[in-house]
Protein backbone atom coordinates (compact mmCIF):
# COMPACT_ATOMS: atom_id res chain seq x y z
CA UNK A 1 0.00 0.00 0.00
CA UNK A 2 1.67 3.16 -1.16
CA UNK A 3 0.42 6.70 -1.64
CA UNK A 4 2.47 7.09 -4.83
CA UNK A 5 0.16 7.94 -7.76
CA UNK A 6 -2.87 7.82 -5.44
CA UNK A 7 -3.41 11.57 -5.35
CA UNK A 8 -3.76 12.26 -9.05
CA UNK A 9 -7.54 12.56 -8.85
CA UNK A 10 -7.48 14.57 -5.63
CA UNK A 11 -7.90 18.21 -6.65
CA UNK A 12 -9.53 19.62 -3.52
CA UNK A 13 -7.74 21.91 -1.09
CA UNK A 14 -8.92 22.06 2.51
CA UNK A 15 -8.52 25.49 4.08
CA UNK A 16 -8.79 23.84 7.51
CA UNK A 17 -5.90 21.40 6.91
CA UNK A 18 -2.91 22.76 4.99
CA UNK A 19 -0.87 19.67 5.91
CA UNK A 20 -3.32 17.23 4.30
CA UNK A 21 -0.97 15.56 1.80
CA UNK A 22 1.82 14.94 4.32
CA UNK A 23 -0.74 13.59 6.81
CA UNK A 24 -1.92 11.10 4.20
CA UNK A 25 1.66 10.02 3.56
CA UNK A 26 2.09 9.32 7.26
CA UNK A 27 -1.17 7.32 7.30
CA UNK A 28 -0.15 5.16 4.35
CA UNK A 29 3.29 4.60 5.88
CA UNK A 30 1.63 3.63 9.17
CA UNK A 31 -0.34 0.90 7.40
CA UNK A 32 3.05 -0.53 6.38
CA UNK A 33 4.50 -0.23 9.90
CA UNK A 34 6.81 2.50 8.61
CA UNK A 35 7.46 6.13 9.56
CA UNK A 36 7.89 9.08 7.21
CA UNK A 37 9.14 11.61 9.76
CA UNK A 38 7.17 10.77 12.93
CA UNK A 39 4.34 8.46 13.99
CA UNK A 40 0.84 9.74 13.18
CA UNK A 41 -1.15 11.42 15.92
CA UNK A 42 -4.76 12.51 16.07
CA UNK A 43 -5.97 15.20 18.46
CA UNK A 44 -9.50 14.70 19.70
CA UNK A 45 -10.29 17.88 21.56
CA UNK A 46 -13.56 18.01 23.46
CA UNK A 47 -15.97 20.25 21.56
CA UNK A 48 -18.22 22.13 23.99
CA UNK A 49 -19.86 24.06 21.16
CA UNK A 50 -21.64 20.98 19.90
CA UNK A 51 -23.12 20.32 23.34
CA UNK A 52 -24.22 23.94 23.64
CA UNK A 53 -25.84 23.83 20.20
CA UNK A 54 -27.65 20.59 20.99
CA UNK A 55 -28.98 22.03 24.25
CA UNK A 56 -30.37 25.01 22.34
CA UNK A 57 -32.19 22.93 19.72
CA UNK A 58 -35.79 24.19 19.49
CA UNK A 59 -37.47 20.75 19.65
CA UNK A 60 -37.48 18.64 22.78
CA UNK A 61 -37.71 15.50 20.65
CA UNK A 62 -34.24 14.00 20.28
CA UNK A 63 -35.08 12.26 17.03
CA UNK A 64 -35.94 15.64 15.47
CA UNK A 65 -32.48 16.90 16.31
CA UNK A 66 -30.73 13.86 14.86
CA UNK A 67 -32.82 14.06 11.67
CA UNK A 68 -32.39 17.80 11.08
CA UNK A 69 -29.81 17.80 8.27
CA UNK A 70 -29.38 21.57 8.14
CA UNK A 71 -28.87 21.74 11.90
CA UNK A 72 -26.38 18.87 11.96
CA UNK A 73 -24.25 20.29 9.14
CA UNK A 74 -24.45 23.86 10.47
CA UNK A 75 -23.46 22.73 13.96
CA UNK A 76 -20.48 20.86 12.53
CA UNK A 77 -19.36 23.81 10.40
CA UNK A 78 -19.63 26.15 13.39
CA UNK A 79 -17.50 23.73 15.42
CA UNK A 80 -14.62 23.89 12.89
CA UNK A 81 -14.91 27.59 11.99
CA UNK A 82 -11.52 29.30 12.23
CA UNK A 83 -9.84 26.07 13.25
CA UNK A 84 -6.69 24.57 11.76
CA UNK A 85 -6.40 20.79 11.99
CA UNK A 86 -2.98 19.54 13.10
CA UNK A 87 -1.25 16.23 12.86
CA UNK A 88 -3.43 13.48 11.43
CA UNK A 89 -6.65 15.03 12.70
CA UNK A 90 -8.78 15.21 9.57
CA UNK A 91 -11.89 17.39 9.39
CA UNK A 92 -14.69 14.94 8.61
CA UNK A 93 -18.44 15.34 8.59
CA UNK A 94 -19.88 11.85 8.82
CA UNK A 95 -23.64 11.38 8.49
CA UNK A 96 -24.65 9.70 11.72
CA UNK A 97 -27.98 8.17 12.69
CA UNK A 98 -26.53 5.88 15.34
CA UNK A 99 -24.42 2.71 15.42
CA UNK A 100 -27.36 0.36 14.74
CA UNK A 101 -28.66 2.13 11.64
CA UNK A 102 -27.70 -0.90 9.54
CA UNK A 103 -30.39 -2.88 11.35
CA UNK A 104 -32.86 -0.08 10.61
CA UNK A 105 -32.33 -0.53 6.86
CA UNK A 106 -34.37 -3.74 7.29
CA UNK A 107 -37.21 -2.33 9.37
CA UNK A 108 -35.91 -1.87 12.91
CA UNK A 109 -36.98 1.25 14.76
CA UNK A 110 -34.21 3.30 16.35
CA UNK A 111 -34.63 5.00 19.74
CA UNK A 112 -32.57 8.15 20.13
CA UNK A 113 -30.64 9.41 23.15
CA UNK A 114 -28.34 12.41 23.54
CA UNK A 115 -25.24 10.86 21.97
CA UNK A 116 -26.28 7.47 20.62
CA UNK A 117 -29.23 5.41 19.41
CA UNK A 118 -30.27 1.81 19.79
CA UNK A 119 -32.53 -0.57 17.91
CA UNK A 120 -35.77 -2.00 19.26
CA UNK A 121 -35.67 -5.79 18.78
CA UNK A 122 -37.51 -6.71 15.61
CA UNK A 123 -37.39 -10.53 15.58
CA UNK A 124 -39.39 -11.78 18.57
CA UNK A 125 -40.13 -15.14 17.00
CA UNK A 126 -38.32 -17.06 14.27
CA UNK A 127 -41.49 -16.75 12.16
CA UNK A 128 -40.71 -13.01 12.02
CA UNK A 129 -37.52 -13.57 10.01
CA UNK A 130 -39.20 -13.42 6.56
CA UNK A 131 -40.16 -9.81 7.28
CA UNK A 132 -36.48 -8.82 7.05
CA UNK A 133 -36.10 -7.09 3.70
CA UNK A 134 -33.53 -4.50 2.76
CA UNK A 135 -35.32 -1.25 1.91
CA UNK A 136 -32.93 1.27 0.39
CA UNK A 137 -35.72 3.84 0.16
CA UNK A 138 -36.76 3.76 3.81
CA UNK A 139 -36.65 6.70 6.21
CA UNK A 140 -33.11 6.03 7.41
CA UNK A 141 -31.58 5.65 3.96
CA UNK A 142 -33.31 8.79 2.71
CA UNK A 143 -32.14 10.78 5.71
CA UNK A 144 -28.53 9.61 5.29
CA UNK A 145 -28.70 10.66 1.65
CA UNK A 146 -30.02 14.07 2.72
CA UNK A 147 -27.32 14.49 5.37
CA UNK A 148 -24.64 13.53 2.85
CA UNK A 149 -25.91 15.81 0.08
CA UNK A 150 -26.27 18.73 2.48
CA UNK A 151 -22.71 18.23 3.73
CA UNK A 152 -21.29 17.87 0.20
CA UNK A 153 -22.83 21.20 -0.74
CA UNK A 154 -21.83 23.12 2.37
CA UNK A 155 -18.51 21.59 3.43
CA UNK A 156 -16.70 22.05 0.11
CA UNK A 157 -13.14 23.27 0.67
CA UNK A 158 -13.49 22.99 4.44
CA UNK A 159 -14.01 19.35 5.28
CA UNK A 160 -14.14 15.80 4.02
CA UNK A 161 -17.55 14.13 3.96
CA UNK A 162 -17.73 10.53 5.10
CA UNK A 163 -20.21 7.67 5.26
CA UNK A 164 -22.22 6.34 8.17
CA UNK A 165 -21.24 3.70 10.72
CA UNK A 166 -21.97 0.24 9.27
CA UNK A 167 -22.35 -2.82 11.53
CA UNK A 168 -23.44 -5.78 9.43
CA UNK A 169 -23.36 -9.42 10.42
CA UNK A 170 -23.51 -10.53 14.04
CA UNK A 171 -23.89 -7.06 15.58
CA UNK A 172 -26.84 -6.45 13.26
CA UNK A 173 -28.37 -9.83 14.14
CA UNK A 174 -28.02 -8.95 17.84
CA UNK A 175 -29.83 -5.66 17.24
CA UNK A 176 -32.70 -7.48 15.54
CA UNK A 177 -32.97 -10.26 18.10
CA UNK A 178 -31.61 -8.64 21.33
CA UNK A 179 -28.05 -9.45 22.44
CA UNK A 180 -29.00 -11.54 25.48
CA UNK A 181 -31.49 -13.56 23.48
CA UNK A 182 -28.96 -14.10 20.68
CA UNK A 183 -26.53 -15.61 23.20
CA UNK A 184 -29.18 -18.15 24.16
CA UNK A 185 -30.05 -18.75 20.52
CA UNK A 186 -26.45 -19.60 19.68
CA UNK A 187 -26.75 -22.57 22.01
CA UNK A 188 -30.37 -23.58 21.46
CA UNK A 189 -31.05 -22.56 17.84
CA UNK A 190 -27.65 -22.38 16.18
CA UNK A 191 -28.91 -23.02 12.63
CA UNK A 192 -31.52 -20.27 12.98
CA UNK A 193 -28.79 -17.90 14.14
CA UNK A 194 -26.68 -18.73 11.09
CA UNK A 195 -29.66 -17.96 8.85
CA UNK A 196 -30.21 -14.64 10.62
CA UNK A 197 -26.55 -13.69 10.34
CA UNK A 198 -26.57 -14.58 6.64
CA UNK A 199 -29.37 -12.06 6.06
CA UNK A 200 -27.40 -9.48 8.05
CA UNK A 201 -24.26 -9.84 5.88
CA UNK A 202 -25.66 -10.76 2.48
CA UNK A 203 -26.40 -7.18 1.37
CA UNK A 204 -23.33 -5.55 2.91
CA UNK A 205 -21.54 -4.91 -0.40
CA UNK A 206 -24.70 -3.40 -1.90
CA UNK A 207 -25.15 -1.07 1.07
CA UNK A 208 -21.48 -0.09 1.26
CA UNK A 209 -21.33 0.56 -2.48
CA UNK A 210 -24.32 2.88 -2.32
CA UNK A 211 -22.46 5.27 -0.02
CA UNK A 212 -19.05 4.72 -1.61
CA UNK A 213 -20.38 5.47 -5.10
CA UNK A 214 -22.08 8.66 -3.96
CA UNK A 215 -18.96 9.98 -2.27
CA UNK A 216 -16.60 8.96 -5.08
CA UNK A 217 -18.90 10.75 -7.53
CA UNK A 218 -18.12 13.93 -5.60
CA UNK A 219 -14.38 13.14 -5.52
CA UNK A 220 -14.40 12.39 -1.79
CA UNK A 221 -12.03 10.06 0.00
CA UNK A 222 -13.34 6.99 1.82
CA UNK A 223 -13.70 7.87 5.51
CA UNK A 224 -16.13 7.24 8.36
CA UNK A 225 -16.39 7.85 12.10
CA UNK A 226 -12.78 6.90 12.81
CA UNK A 227 -11.56 9.86 10.77
CA UNK A 228 -8.82 7.97 8.87
CA UNK A 229 -9.23 8.48 5.12
CA UNK A 230 -8.29 6.16 2.28
CA UNK A 231 -7.96 6.86 -1.42
CA UNK A 232 -9.51 3.41 -1.94
CA UNK A 233 -12.21 1.76 0.18
CA UNK A 234 -12.03 2.22 3.95
CA UNK A 235 -14.00 0.01 6.33
CA UNK A 236 -14.15 -0.37 10.12
CA UNK A 237 -15.15 -3.97 10.87
CA UNK A 238 -16.12 -4.79 14.44
CA UNK A 239 -18.08 -7.26 16.50
CA UNK A 240 -18.91 -5.68 19.84
CA UNK A 241 -21.38 -8.49 20.55
CA UNK A 242 -18.45 -10.93 20.71
CA UNK A 243 -17.57 -9.61 24.18
CA UNK A 244 -20.48 -11.77 25.38
CA UNK A 245 -19.39 -15.09 23.88
CA UNK A 246 -16.60 -17.65 23.97
CA UNK A 247 -13.84 -18.05 21.38
CA UNK A 248 -15.53 -21.25 20.22
CA UNK A 249 -18.74 -19.37 19.40
CA UNK A 250 -16.76 -16.50 17.87
CA UNK A 251 -15.04 -18.94 15.53
CA UNK A 252 -18.33 -20.44 14.42
CA UNK A 253 -20.55 -17.37 14.09
CA UNK A 254 -18.37 -14.26 13.88
CA UNK A 255 -15.16 -15.20 12.10
CA UNK A 256 -16.81 -16.29 8.81
CA UNK A 257 -18.69 -12.98 8.66
CA UNK A 258 -15.52 -10.99 9.28
CA UNK A 259 -13.71 -12.86 6.51
CA UNK A 260 -16.48 -11.94 4.05
CA UNK A 261 -16.89 -8.37 5.27
CA UNK A 262 -13.28 -7.32 4.62
CA UNK A 263 -12.67 -8.95 1.23
CA UNK A 264 -13.22 -6.01 -1.13
CA UNK A 265 -11.75 -3.23 0.97
CA UNK A 266 -8.47 -1.38 0.48
CA UNK A 267 -8.08 -0.67 4.19
CA UNK A 268 -9.77 -2.43 7.13
CA UNK A 269 -9.18 -1.23 10.68
CA UNK A 270 -10.77 -3.62 13.18
CA UNK A 271 -12.36 -1.89 16.18
CA UNK A 272 -11.48 -3.96 19.28
CA UNK A 273 -13.85 -2.63 21.93
CA UNK A 274 -12.33 -3.70 25.24
CA UNK A 275 -11.07 -6.83 26.95
CA UNK A 276 -14.17 -8.88 26.07
CA UNK A 277 -13.57 -8.56 22.34
CA UNK A 278 -9.81 -8.89 22.89
CA UNK A 279 -10.21 -12.53 23.93
CA UNK A 280 -10.72 -13.27 20.22
CA UNK A 281 -7.71 -11.27 19.02
CA UNK A 282 -5.67 -14.22 17.71
CA UNK A 283 -8.42 -15.15 15.25
CA UNK A 284 -8.85 -11.51 14.21
CA UNK A 285 -5.12 -11.12 13.59
CA UNK A 286 -5.16 -14.21 11.38
CA UNK A 287 -7.50 -12.58 8.84
CA UNK A 288 -5.13 -11.29 6.11
CA UNK A 289 -7.44 -8.46 5.03
CA UNK A 290 -7.47 -6.89 8.50
CA UNK A 291 -4.82 -4.23 8.02
CA UNK A 292 -4.78 -2.51 11.43
CA UNK A 293 -6.31 -2.62 14.91
CA UNK A 294 -7.96 0.10 16.94
CA UNK A 295 -7.54 -0.77 20.60
CA UNK A 296 -10.16 0.67 22.96
CA UNK A 297 -9.15 -0.20 26.52
CA UNK A 298 -12.32 1.01 28.20
CA UNK A 299 -12.77 2.97 31.43
CA UNK A 300 -12.67 2.35 35.18
CA UNK A 301 -10.36 -0.56 36.01
CA UNK A 302 -9.26 -0.71 32.37
CA UNK A 303 -7.41 2.58 32.84
CA UNK A 304 -4.59 3.64 32.71
CA UNK A 305 -3.08 2.62 29.38
CA UNK A 306 0.20 1.32 30.81
CA UNK A 307 -1.39 -1.94 32.02
CA UNK A 308 -2.11 -2.73 28.35
CA UNK A 309 1.43 -2.20 27.07
CA UNK A 310 2.17 -5.97 26.79
CA UNK A 311 -1.03 -6.45 24.80
CA UNK A 312 -0.25 -3.47 22.57
CA UNK A 313 3.23 -4.84 21.91
CA UNK A 314 1.68 -8.15 20.90
CA UNK A 315 -0.59 -6.37 18.44
CA UNK A 316 2.33 -4.31 17.17
CA UNK A 317 4.23 -7.47 16.17
CA UNK A 318 1.40 -8.33 13.77
CA UNK A 319 -0.34 -5.14 12.66
CA UNK A 320 -0.36 -1.36 13.05
CA UNK A 321 -2.39 -0.29 16.06
CA UNK A 322 -4.29 2.81 17.20
CA UNK A 323 -3.79 3.67 20.86
CA UNK A 324 -5.97 6.20 22.69
CA UNK A 325 -4.25 7.68 25.73
CA UNK A 326 -4.30 10.64 28.06
CA UNK A 327 -1.64 13.27 27.40
CA UNK A 328 -0.31 12.75 30.94
CA UNK A 329 0.49 9.13 29.95
CA UNK A 330 2.44 10.01 26.82
CA UNK A 331 5.98 10.10 28.23
CA UNK A 332 5.60 6.81 30.09
CA UNK A 333 4.04 5.15 27.05
CA UNK A 334 6.66 6.17 24.50
CA UNK A 335 9.43 5.19 26.91
CA UNK A 336 8.12 1.59 26.80
CA UNK A 337 6.89 1.19 23.21
CA UNK A 338 8.63 1.42 19.85
CA UNK A 339 7.07 4.00 17.50
CA UNK A 340 6.74 1.85 14.36
CA UNK A 341 3.13 0.95 13.68
CA UNK A 342 1.68 3.13 16.45
CA UNK A 343 -0.99 5.75 15.75
CA UNK A 344 -1.65 7.89 18.84
CA UNK A 345 -5.00 9.46 19.70
CA UNK A 346 -4.66 12.15 22.37
CA UNK A 347 -7.31 14.60 23.60
CA UNK A 348 -6.12 18.21 23.75
CA UNK A 349 -7.54 21.53 24.83
CA UNK A 350 -5.86 23.95 22.41
CA UNK A 351 -3.36 24.38 19.57
CA UNK A 352 -0.46 25.12 21.93
CA UNK A 353 -0.86 21.66 23.48
CA UNK A 354 -1.04 20.10 20.04
CA UNK A 355 2.13 21.81 18.86
CA UNK A 356 3.96 20.75 22.01
CA UNK A 357 2.84 17.12 21.54
CA UNK A 358 3.93 17.16 17.91
CA UNK A 359 7.41 18.27 18.95
CA UNK A 360 7.48 15.56 21.60
CA UNK A 361 6.66 12.67 19.29
CA UNK A 362 9.11 13.95 16.67
CA UNK A 363 11.74 12.91 19.20
CA UNK A 364 10.22 9.44 19.69
CA UNK A 365 12.79 6.95 18.42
Amino acid sequence: MTIANQTGWWDVELETMPGFEMAMRRIYAWFEGAIVDRPPIRFMAHNAFVEDANAAYPSGTLRDRWFDADFQVETYLNSIAGKTFHGETFPVFWPNLGPEVYAAFYGSELIYGEVTAWSKPLIHDWDDVPRLRLDMENTYFRKLDELTQCALERCAGKSLVGFTDLHPGVDCAAAWRDPEQLCIDMIENSERVEQLIEIAINDFETIYDRFDTLLKKHRQLSVSWMGIPSFGRMHIPSCDFSALISPRLFERFCLPVLQREVKTMTHNIFHVDGRGVARHIDMILDVPEVHAIQWVQGVGDDLPIMQWVPFIKKLQKHLPVIVDLNKSELDAFIAEVEPEGIFLWVATENEDEENALLKRIEQWT
